[in-house]
């Protein structure tokens, strides 16, 4: 098996392999169809080379019966024998090894191939979703132990008088609340995406002048690495919809591009309306190394961390980007990353006016 089969470290790692007792049919009712035959034929030919011999029809007929139900039996075992694997395979994950995998020819296209591909796509889903789970516990306590253990610090030193009360104290003091307020504001967002759903307060509004609102408390976050933000968004696109989920994932799509900027770099944010099919497409680059394709779809996945590169920001959730596209989702529209040689494009499409009806 590959790399992206294996499961959780502890785990044993195997494999079930699909045989086909025939394989010359792509279906296995064709199978059960010859063996049907077979088995009618062999029974007429021992009953007539039995009677043809002597064999008085008291004998004959039991020994036939004994021989055709012999063969019945083990060409239908050999036909079962991939179910039965199967089912042996699905009692592993019932324990709680999603490591299991059916192995399939490609070349067969019957029923139970097609059965046991369907099985390795859902253990997959299931693998990830339990590493993802294991993932979650020691992001979210990673996350939750730094403020707390730096707040809890940060006090303790003020109530022995090691540290003075100062507006710089008390700065830091207000950063790693503002910390584990962004980290709850975001488990609150995966609660609601795992409910599957979202209420939205649509409402018509100028799209340049939001922009420009979600872009100016980023900016003041971002004064120590002095990031010129650069805005291209005509001011004539007006918009329906909810404004604080489209916040939500232009300030995720907007802060993870400056995270992963160089310091006194640019990100710039420009937008136009598609007039064709009614959309409003806004790319946000930041003119870094390119992210390639084989993981940009992996980004999107919640608690999945993008690599840093010299001089940029590490850490966070990895919940924004999976955020940004839910909030995306929510209007109808999508977000991806795109081709761009000037380094990495987010590129996110909103249907300009909202399908619903507006609140």
């Amino acid at each position: 098996m590959n790399s992206a089969n294996k499961h959780t470290k502890g785990r044993s790692s195997y494999s079930l392999e699909i045989e086909r007792p025939i394989g010359l049919y792509s279906s296995l009712r064709v199978e059960l169809s010859i063996l049907i035959v077979a088995a009618t034929i062999l029974t007429f030919v021992i009953a007539w080379a039995l009677t043809k011999v002597g064999i008085n029809g008291w004998y004959s007929m039991p020994l036939t019966i004994v021989v055709t139900l012999t063969f019945t039996y083990i060409f239908a075992r050999s036909l079962t024998m991939p179910l039965r694997k199967l089912r042996t395979a699905a009692e592993a994950m019932v324990e709680g090894d999603y490591s299991v995998r059916m192995q399939v020819d490609p070349k067969h296209s019957d029923e139970i191939s097609q059965l046991a591909r369907a099985f390795n796509e859902m253990a997959e889903e299931l693998q990830h979703a339990d590493q993802m789970r294991r993932d979650m516990v020691a992001n979210v306590s990673h996350e939750l132990r730094t403020p707390v253990s730096a707040l809890q610090a940060m006090v303790e030193n003020m109530a022995d008088g090691v540290m003075e009360p100062s507006s710089a104290n008390m700065e830091n003091i207000l950063r790693q609340t503002h910390r584990l307020s962004d980290l709850i504001a975001f488990l609150l967002d995966l609660s609601r995406m795992e409910a599957g759903a979202a209420s939205l307060h649509v409402q018509e509004f100028n799209f340049a002048d939001f922009i420009h609102d979600t872009v100016a408390p980023l900016k003041v976050a971002d004064a120590q690495h002095h990031h010129d933000i650069e805005i291209d968004v005509p001011d004539s696109i007006v918009m329906e919809g909810d404004q604080d989920r489209l916040r939500q994932l232009f300030t995720n799509i907007i802060a993870n591009a400056l995270k992963h900027s160089r310091d006194n770099t640019s990100v710039l944010i420009e937008a136009h309306e598609n007039e064709q099919d009614e959309t409003i497409v806004t790319n946000v680059i930041n003119f870094g190394s390119q992210i390639p394709k084989e993981v940009r779809s992996d980004i999107f996945r919640r608690f999945v961390k993008g690599k840093s590169g010299p001089g940029t920001e590490s850490g966070g959730t990895g919940l924004g980007l999976s955020i940004a596209r839910w909030a995306a989702q929510l209007h109808g529209g999508t977000v991806q990353v795109v081709d761009d040689a000037r380094g990495v494009d987010f590129e996110i499409v909103l249907p300009k006016y909202h399908s619903g009806i507006l609140d």
